[in-house]
């Protein structure tokens, strides 16, 4: 079991993993407000998605509901280069 309450599958993410990702926000861009979620269950379906090779629509629900929340979170990332800044602090 997570800190949170919902069950870890084998893949997802665990808490010192997500530690380093944490911190790869870009300089200058304001925080958004906290919606009482966490980004470890979208993240997890991320992950799921990418591990799989399913299409979005076929994401479980267990990730945080709705397939839309994950890919839409995923595309907001993608738009504000997250993801580039992630493999670049992975080298």
């Amino acid at each position: 079991m997570a800190c949170d309450g919902h069950r870890v599958a084998r893949g997802d993410l665990a808490e010192v993993r997500r530690v380093g990702a944490g911190c790869a926000v870009p300089d200058g861009q304001e925080a958004r407000p906290s919606t009482g979620w966490s980004r470890r269950q979208p993240v997890g379906g991320m992950r799921f998605r990418v591990r799989t090779g399913i299409p979005w629509r076929d994401v479980p629900a267990q990730y945080d509901g709705p397939w839309i929340r994950v890919y839409d979170l995923f595309r907001r990332w993608q738009s504000d280069s997250i993801w580039r800044i992630l493999r670049a602090s992975q080298t």
